[in-house]
């Protein structure tokens, strides 16, 4: 294994903190720009769609640039592009300005998001062993370092354009010193017999795995809506279902990221040793029967040992459905990794207003029996990882 390689895999972890800072900053900031531009909460959650939206458009431009231009110019691009755009959501005072604010972030957060990823996929295709999940772990690191920052400036009296400009002024010169460092292409690929199959492949073939590419992103977004349901209602199950004090309660998602970061730290060596078709089987399982406590418990304690469970079991779920997606078709990895990203995005936005509109019907608890359910999915379909995805063996042939 090489220095470069090595600077490589230091440089995406760079940047994945780097996008986990620069979305986390805007959310810490979301409190002090709903008072700013003097909007409800009702209005803050429908200009919160453009942001989405925007990022569902970025990542599926930036899938097809990083296939052609490559992530090496790609990534540090939008890392440069994100980083400018999160002040914007700082300057305005009319709905209509932040609106568009939201659309311009959401969309160059959502290309770096995509990028990173994708050449995320081509170093750990080259070091011949899971590493995707660390990266993802970092993403989370990010926004510890945004909630820090965050309670600095506002404790120093800064305005959220100062502070979020400031974030996004060191974004600007960490995309671009951490650039030399990408590698240059997706790795070589291989000998000539394969090229030639490849020229042969038939249409059959590449709607197969089209058609699996499509099975990865669905189970995406089961998982991210999971993930989204756990972020926006997790403490709030704690205050109005089990009656905790407000404070006790924040620790409810606490707990959730802080286990689902230590399971993506955790994951890659795993996935080494039993496979990534394991690691999101038995992840899925774990992560139901976490909920499935959350659900049924009358218990405070009970109730924070399900959200550690459900957190870890996600943990290291989202990282091989990427990483399969990306190993499919290494010459089509950015636009593999869009497709299953930005309809995982879907379900992480959807996520809290699907559980929002079923308390209108049932009680928040009992409206967590749709999140048991998709985890019970995801588990029993975790068999498409065996079918040409599971990266242990894969990478393990690339690595000789």
């Amino acid at each position: 294994m090489n220095d470069s390689l090595r600077a490589a895999r230091v440089a995406t972890f760079v940047y994945f903190t780097l996008c986990g800072t620069l979305m986390g900053t805007w959310v810490v900031n979301i409190p002090a720009v709903e008072e700013r531009v003097g909007i409800s909460h009702a209005t803050l959650g429908g200009l919160l769609v453009l942001l989405g939206l925007g990022a569902f458009i970025g990542m599926q431009v930036a899938g097809r640039l990083t296939d052609g231009l490559g992530a090496r110019i790609v990534v540090p691009a939008t890392g440069v592009l994100s980083s400018v755009a999160l002040v914007l959501p700082g300057l305005p005072r009319e709905p209509w300005t932040l609106a568009g604010a939201l659309l311009v972030f959401g969309f160059c957060n959502g290309c770096l998001d995509v990028s990173m990823n994708a050449h995320a996929v081509h170093v750990e295709k080259a070091y011949g062993r899971p590493v995707m999940s660390a990266f993802h772990a970092t993403f989370s690191v990010g926004g510890v370092l945004a909630a820090l920052v965050g309670a600095a400036t506002a404790s120093a009296g800064l305005s959220p354009a100062v502070g979020m400009g400031a974030v996004g002024a060191l974004g600007i010169v960490i995309a671009l010193v951490s650039a030399r460092a990408l590698l240059p292409a997706a790795p070589a690929a291989v000998d000539t017999t394969s090229e030639r199959e490849a020229e042969q492949a038939p249409a059959a073939k590449r709607s197969s795995t089209s058609g699996r590419i499509w099975m990865l992103a669905a189970l995406a977004l089961m998982v991210m809506l999971c993930e989204g349901a756990a972020n926006d209602w997790s403490a709030l199950h704690l205050k109005d279902v089990l009656g905790a004090p407000a404070s006790t309660a924040a620790f409810a998602y606490g707990t959730f990221a802080a286990t689902m970061t230590i399971g993506r730290l955790l994951a890659d060596r795993l996935v080494a040793r039993f496979g990534s078709m394991a690691i999101l089987r038995y992840g899925a399982a774990t992560a139901a029967v976490g909920i499935t406590i959350v659900t049924v418990s009358p218990w405070i304690w009970a109730a924070f040992a399900g959200w550690a469970l459900f957190g870890l079991g996600l943990s290291g779920c989202v990282p091989q459905l990427f990483s399969a997606a990306g190993h499919a078709d290494p010459s089509a990895a950015g636009a593999n990794v869009s497709r299953v990203a930005g309809l995982g995005y879907v379900g992480m936005l959807a996520g809290p207003a699907v559980i929002g509109w079923l308390t209108h019907l049932v009680a928040l608890n009992h409206a967590f029996v749709l999140l048991i359910l998709l985890c019970a999915i995801t588990a029993v379909a975790a068999r498409i990882l065996r079918n040409g995805s599971d990266r242990t063996p894969e990478l393990a042939h690339s690595s000789h």
